[in-house]
C-alpha cells in the first residue's frame, strides 16, 4: 500500500498550489483521508480531512476559507487546493488514509488526530516566499 503525495513547490505569498495524493495497493474510496503538515522545527499538525463519503470536510482554523480538500474516488486520490498562500503555510505536507475512522464518525477531533490514520504518504514540500 502506498500513498504518493505530489504538487508541492515554491510559490509567492497569495499564490496557489494543488497537492495530489494517489493511493495504490488498496482502495481508499470508502475511507476517511486527510492532510497534515510539518513546518520546520515543529511537530506535524492537522490541516484538512474528509469523511469517507466526501460529504463532510474538516479544516484547521488557519486554513478555513483558503484550502479545499476533495477526492476522486475513481482515481483513488485525494487533493488539497491551497489558495491565498501565506509564508506560515510553508511545510512538508503529508496525506494520510484511515481504516479506523468509522462511517458514522463526525467529530473533527477524530479526523484531526494523527493516530486515527494508519497509512501515510512521503510528504511534499510547500514553500511560500514573502
Amino acid at each position: 500500500v502506498q500513498l504518493q503525495a505530489s504538487g508541492g513547490g515554491l510559490v509567492q505569498t497569495g499564490g496557489s498550489l494543488r497537492l495530489s495524493c494517489a493511493a495504490s495497493g488498496r482502495d481508499f474510496s470508502n475511507n476517511a483521508m486527510g492532510w497534515f503538515r510539518q513546518a520546520p522545527g515543529k511537530e506535524r499538525v492537522f490541516v484538512a480531512a474528509l469523511r469517507w463519503s466526501g460529504s463532510n470536510t474538516y479544516y484547521t482554523d488557519s486554513v478555513k476559507g483558503r484550502f479545499t480538500i476533495s477526492r476522486d474516488s475513481a482515481k483513488n486520490a485525494v487533493y488539497l487546493q491551497m489558495n491565498s498562500l501565506k509564508p506560515e503555510d510553508t511545510a512538508v505536507y503529508y496525506c494520510a488514509a484511515s481504516t479506523h475512522i468509522g462511517r458514522l464518525t463526525y467529530s473533527i477531533g477524530d479526523y484531526g488526530r494523527q493516530g486515527s490514520y494508519d497509512y501515510w504518504g512521503q510528504g511534499t514540500l510547500v514553500t511560500v516566499s514573502s
